[in-house]
């Protein structure tokens, strides 16, 4: 299968290119070669390269950003999202479209399931929740994936982050009131991979098994990297961000569990098989 990927030089596009390197031709697209919010170039792009999938990873992350850059959050993660699936549709492509867990305000008492209503806290999470709206509107042959806490030795990261900030402090504070589950953008692109294979088509939470604050979370990352740092748990109020933040937001992979197509694996097994070489990209940055 020819499978085109947008986003292709991000930390999910990276992996999801190497994931599926062997059994597919990969056509990898960066942002410098499509922007996807220009419907025109997105259309002559992939007409010209003719794929039977297209996994859109591209996408305006920076939460606080987003806050400050309304328009082009909504540009990106929204028109964006919706000129992929257009051009999906035209070319009779299957459709990945990664979307988040801020789709979700956190207060929920339990992990959200694909059913739950959502309610963003900010920017960032309204302008995916539309984009997730119109890829519907535009195609049914389509996956929408909601990722949270993604890691790997690429990009900007908490886990590359957290390793960072040792070289620099003996003591570091890390919030205690957000939880999630961490999630390796390899198991992601894993996952993906299967699910293109299928006709599965559908919306999907797709995260490690397994839950944490943020604090729990670079409590494992220093612990299984060896590193003696002194960790202070903090609340969020004492770190104000230009965005607010879900407190809780916990996906469930309902819909790929009752299916028998979740392969996602827990978060600890994944960062403790992943660390090492994480640790060897920031010694060489």
């Amino acid at each position: 299968m020819r499978v085109l990927v947008m986003g292709a030089g991000g930390q999910l596009g990276i992996e999801v290119c190497r994931a599926l390197d062997e059994e597919h031709e990969v056509v990898p697209a960066t942002r410098d070669e499509v922007d996807i919010a220009d419907l025109d170039r997105v259309l002559s792009f992939v007409k010209k390269t003719s794929p039977q999938a297209i996994i859109n990873t591209a996408a305006y992350t920076d939460v606080d950003g987003c806050e400050a850059n309304k328009e082009i959050a909504f540009l990106v993660n929204a028109i964006g999202a919706r000129n992929v699936a257009i051009a999906a549709r035209e070319a009779d492509a299957k459709l990945v479209h990664i979307s988040t867990d801020y789709v979700f305000d956190g207060n929920k008492n339990g992990p959200y399931l694909e059913y739950d209503p959502p309610c963003p806290l900010n920017v960032y999470g309204w302008s995916k929740l539309l984009g997730e709206q119109m890829v519907r509107e535009q195609t049914p042959r389509s996956f929408i994936l909601r990722v949270a806490w993604l890691y790997s030795a690429h990009g900007k990261n908490f886990v590359k982050t957290m390793l960072k900030l040792a070289k620099e402090r003996s003591e570091i504070q890390v919030v205690s009131d957000q939880r999630g589950t961490p999630t390796f953008a390899g198991d992601v692109a894993k996952q993906i991979k299967l699910l293109i294979e299928t006709d599965a088509y559908g919306l999907y939470h797709c995260t490690s098994q397994g839950s944490c604050s943020r604090y729990e979370f670079a409590k494992e990352i220093f612990r299984l990297a060896g590193i003696s740092v002194r960790l202070l748990p903090v609340e969020s109020s004492q770190f104000p961000t230009l965005a607010k933040r879900p407190p809780h937001s916990v996906l469930e992979n309902f819909m790929l569990k009752i299916q028998g197509l979740d392969i996602m694996p827990h978060w600890l097994d994944s960062l403790e098989g992943e660390l090492p070489k994480i640790k060897e990209e920031v010694d060489r940055e």
